[in-house]
């Protein structure tokens, strides 16, 4: 019987390392509802080395879009931004800063038209252009 419970314990650290093994690699910012209630993401931005997000999220009730851009992992504050404009005008919508987590919440009503929008950490700026029309 010992021999027995002996075995099981060893196969079943070696389940555990194999499974460790497998762990996934650190994902992207999560989205933590900064623009409220309402809100969910429509689209996103992904930074190079981890850094963070951009999220664009809608909500269908007021018509009304919100950008935020968030680390991945907190830190010291670092130069951030979250900016969004109606496409084919001028005038952006932004939180530039110092922030430790996050740029934003930055509110634009758009509903039916297309926006632009991105955002920054550190010395990466990320942006697309004429997206989520309608």
């Amino acid at each position: 019987m010992r021999t027995f419970l002996k075995k099981t314990a060893v196969l079943a650290a070696a389940v555990g390392v194999a499974v460790v093994g497998l762990a996934a690699p650190a994902s992207a910012a999560a989205y933590g509802g900064q623009c409220g209630s309402g809100y969910g993401v429509v689209n996103k931005i992904e930074f190079p080395d981890n850094r963070g997000t951009t999220f664009l999220t809608y909500n269908s009730s007021n018509g009304n879009n919100c950008v935020v851009t968030v680390r991945t992992t907190p830190g010291a504050a670092a130069p951030m931004d979250a900016f969004i404009r109606v496409s084919g005008t001028s005038a952006w919508k932004s939180d530039p800063g110092n922030f430790t987590t996050y740029a934003g919440p930055v509110y634009l009503s758009a509903a039916g038209r297309c926006v632009d929008w991105g955002g920054t950490i550190g010395t990466a700026t990320k942006s697309l252009t004429r997206t989520n029309c309608g």
